[in-house]
């Protein structure tokens, strides 16, 4: 797959600046930082810091995943705001549509995952050695045989929110490691970070940054 990596070419779209931190609108298909080898270069941090030299790194969203991503300005904000998603005190919101129905409304997946190394870098359900992972879900409708859902992960595992709506029987529409067939066949992965709340590395006050779902 990574031969076919064709990043989409938008501007930086910027949702906040300020003297401690950046927030972007990420778009689906771009890496959020460079893979291996020069043809996977180009990435959301490298036209961060075109823009922000001084811009740093914090969390990524996977690469076909759209949405809100905070950068940090300083070392300060770095320190700050990586303790805040290593002690799970940000809250983030996705926006996803599944494949079929999902009921009941609400729930939780609690399912602890790990990486399924023949398959790197897929993920998968492990109860004796995998990480404890936890999701929220909350249906908004369901839409011609599909589920449009809002996703509330408590913890932050790799494809953890793709994996937990797998093994609900609903996968994530577009999603090219774990839906098949017809869930498969859509433009690009339908999930997106709708909004993530933080503590500001400059006096710990409460803020919240929104991007518009674009599916």
């Amino acid at each position: 797959m990574d031969s076919l990596y064709d990043p989409p070419t938008d501007p930086l779209t910027v949702i906040h600046a300020d003297h401690e931190i950046l927030l972007v609108d990420k778009p689906a298909g771009l890496l959020s930082v460079p893979g291996k080898g020069d043809h996977l270069s180009d990435c959301l941090l490298a036209r961060v810091q075109a823009a922000y030299p001084q811009a740093l790194l914090v969390h990524r969203l996977d690469r076909d995943t759209s949405g809100v991503m905070i950068f940090a300005l300083t070392p300060h904000a770095q320190r700050h705001l990586g303790l805040q998603f290593e002690k799970r005190y940000t809250k983030k919101v996705y926006v996803a549509r599944l494949w079929g129905e999902l009921s009941p409304r609400t729930g939780t997946v609690d399912l602890p995952l790990i990486v399924d190394w023949p398959n790197r870098p897929l993920q998968m359900v492990d109860h004796e050695n995998g990480k404890a992972a936890q999701t929220d879900w909350r249906v908004i409708r369901h839409e011609d045989g599909t589920t449009r859902v809002r996703l509330y992960p408590k913890t932050g595992r790799s494809h953890q929110l793709r994996v937990h709506m797998l093994s609900l029987g609903h996968p994530i529409l577009g999603d090219p490691f774990y839906a098949e067939g017809a869930a498969r066949e859509y433009p690009r992965m339908m999930l997106h970070a709708e909004s993530l709340k933080i503590r500001h590395p400059d006096g710990g006050v409460g803020v919240g940054f929104s991007a518009k779902c674009p599916f």
